[in-house]
This record gives C-alpha cells, sequence and structure tokens, in this order.
C-alpha cells in the first residue's frame, strides 16, 4: 500500500506583511476568521493577495480589514463585479474584540495584519496588536540582524 503525497504547496500561507516586522513592536497576535466572497476565495487559492498598506478598523464592537489587495481572478469573476481592496469583516470572539479595543485606545498602539494562511479549508488572518518602533529602534534590529548572521557564518566556517 502506497500513500498519496498531497499536491500543491506545501505551506500555507498565502500572503504575509514582511514590513509590518520592520516597521513595529510585536505585542500580541490573535487568530481571527475572514468573511469572504466566492470569487476572493479563488483568488486566494491562487496566491492573488497583497497586505502591504492593509490595517484593522475596529468600529461599534466588530473588526473590519482596509487596504488588503486581493486581485480578481479574470475567469472567476465575469458576473461580478470585483471590488480588489473592499472592506472585509474579521471574525472575532467579543472578549478579544474588547480586548483589542483596550489597547488600541492606549497611546501608540494600533492593530495591523501579519498575515493570510489556509486554516483546513478556511481563510485565517493572523493579526496583531503593535507599537510603532522608533528610528534607533529599526537601526537595533537591523544591526542584531546582521550580527546574527555573521554570527551563523563564523560557525559554519568552523565547523568545516
Amino acid at each position: 500500500m502506497s500513500k498519496k503525497k498531497a499536491s500543491g504547496p506545501t505551506s500555507n500561507t498565502i500572503a504575509l506583511n514582511k514590513k509590518a516586522k520592520h516597521e513595529y513592536h510585536i505585542e500580541e497576535r490573535f487568530e481571527a476568521g475572514l468573511a469572504l466572497l466566492g470569487w476572493e476565495v479563488k483568488s486566494l487559492r491562487a496566491g492573488k493577495a497583497q497586505l502591504v498598506d492593509a490595517y484593522v478598523l475596529l468600529k461599534d464592537g466588530e473588526a473590519w480589514l482596509l487596504g488588503a489587495h486581493i486581485m480578481p481572478l479574470n475567469t472567476a469573476s465575469t458576473h461580478v463585479i470585483a471590488d480588489p481592496t473592499r472592506t472585509r469583516k474579521l471574525l472575532l470572539h467579543a472578549k478579544e474584540i474588547a480586548k483589542i479595543i483596550g489597547q488600541v485606545n492606549q497611546a501608540g498602539h494600533t492593530c495591523i495584519p501579519l498575515a493570510l494562511y489556509w486554516k483546513g479549508n478556511k481563510v485565517k488572518c493572523e493579526i496583531a496588536l503593535v507599537k510603532g518602533k522608533k528610528l534607533f529602534d529599526k537601526r537595533a534590529t537591523e544591526k542584531e540582524r546582521d550580527w546574527n548572521r555573521q554570527k551563523q557564518r563564523i560557525m559554519r566556517e568552523a565547523n568545516t
């Protein structure tokens, strides 16, 4: 008996917000569901999503994803007028929303999306409470990253 291998990508990640780790100190992460239309799910399966300038808006006890760009496929959205940057609802528990609202009301905190990924057949959005970095913090992070890279090189050379 041979086992069937799963076809397709090995990673469940659809889109990452790489800029977020450079711009912000990540304080706390949450996993949120995403209310999507059919054409958006097909586009996400094709990997046509970006989170570059996306952010989370908290309004009337609900969380909304703004600025996320999901490019419509020509074949999937022929019968619908597709808006690639429409506002999408994030699905969170009431306690999580209350906690996020409490933190965002404090000075310097905001909420941004970090990643879109598949969990089973559902699309999930990892959002985070973050605090903006100052310029010297960004430089320190860059310096630390360079030093870690240098250490790895030295260790590799010493082991060979």
